[in-house]
């Protein structure tokens, strides 16, 4: 790990004030000098390995607002405070009672002592765990553009299916964005330029030609909010997860239901698919597919398939669309069949 300075900003303007400092233009903020951290489970991971390499760490565990580490919630919405634990959202009662989605894809994220630490503001931020981009001594366009992506004709088991180019196929791996995109959640944000809210469908960018550019937020950017707008389809929801082995590992393939219903035609579903796709990915084809069906196995499968249809695999990661397909039906099914 290379030296940097620490400092800990009482107050988000503080903090917005250290990084700008150092602030470069046309360098993304994955690659700015200045880093925010907050639970640090991701980025001291990728300092240790050479992965990240910032002068200037600037830590948000004492800034003063009490926002910051509140959950509202009310009729309408769920207000995370970006500094929220993921346990400690996980943990809410109403929040488990009034959208089962949003904490199944915290509890079912990471292991215990992570979820601990990790804030839902970091959470969202992670980056991907390619073995190629974590490993300095191969080519990867995301942490060195214009290198190459050693993926394409590598060991491509854990890579993307959806939303690749040709310069980047490396997966996303959260749960808990799966769950904010699938629900239409939208981020509160301060930076150099005062507060503003983003879709959280709007965050986290398509690699394209660029995939080092990962998400629309400037250097001196912090997320200071997560809403998650309520409706009739909150209460019926689930997180289904898919993984390797059934502790401490990233989905295979995961799906993010929510469902309103009128007796078995589905009048309104938000879906959204993980492990598979190289940004958090809203199924939209699938949604369509289901308005105003009746919810059978036929259904499930329809909509499975309207989900993958775009899907690009490689000599890897070609299992991951039968996967994919049979986890959203599980997943459709399942949550059809909860008592709310």
């Amino acid at each position: 790990m290379r030296p940097f300075t620490y400092e800990r900003p009482v107050n988000v303007q503080a903090a917005v004030a250290a990084a700008s400092h150092l602030a470069k233009p046309l360098v993304p903020p994955t690659q700015s000098p200045a880093q925010f951290i907050g639970g640090g489970t991701n980025l001291a991971d990728y300092m240790k390995l050479g992965v990240a390499q910032p002068e200037r760490l600037v830590d948000l565990n004492g800034l003063d607002d009490a926002g910051l580490r509140r959950i509202q919630v009310d009729d309408k919405r769920i207000v995370f405070g970006a500094l929220v634990r993921m346990s400690d959202a996980a943990a809410h009662e109403e929040v488990r009672r009034r959208c089962p989605l949003v904490a199944e894809s915290l509890v079912l994220a990471a292991s215990g002592q992570i979820r601990n630490m990790a804030t839902l503001g970091g959470n969202v931020l992670q980056r991907t765990r390619c073995e190629y981009f974590r490993e300095t001594s191969w080519a990867c366009n995301k942490r060195e553009p214009g290198s190459g992506c050693a993926a394409m004709d590598g060991f491509n088991r854990q890579h993307a299916v959806l939303g690749g180019s040709d310069q980047c196929i490396a997966t996303y791996h959260g749960d808990f964005a799966q769950a904010l995109i699938a629900l239409d959640a939208s981020v509160v944000v301060e930076g150099q330029h005062g507060s503003r809210k983003i879709a959280f469908a709007d965050l986290h960018r398509l690699p394209g030609d660029t995939p080092n550019i990962e998400t629309v937020l400037g250097p001196a950017d912090i997320i200071v909010a997560i809403e998650v707008p309520l409706g009739p389809w909150s209460g019926r929801s689930r997180y289904l997860k898919i993984r390797d082995r059934e502790s401490y590992a990233f989905a295979l393939a995961s799906a993010a239901v929510a469902l309103d219903m009128d007796g078995g035609t589905v009048r309104h579903a938000r879906i959204a698919l993980g492990g598979v796709a190289t940004v958090p990915w809203r199924a939209k084809k699938a949604e369509e597919a289901l308005l105003g069906k009746v919810l059978n196995e036929g259904a499930a499968h329809a909509a499975a398939e309207a989900a993958f249809a775009d899907a690009r695999p490689r000599e890897h990661n070609a299992f991951k669309i039968p996967l994919g397909k049979s986890t959203l039906v599980r997943a459709l099914l399942e949550t059809r069949d909860m008592k709310v």
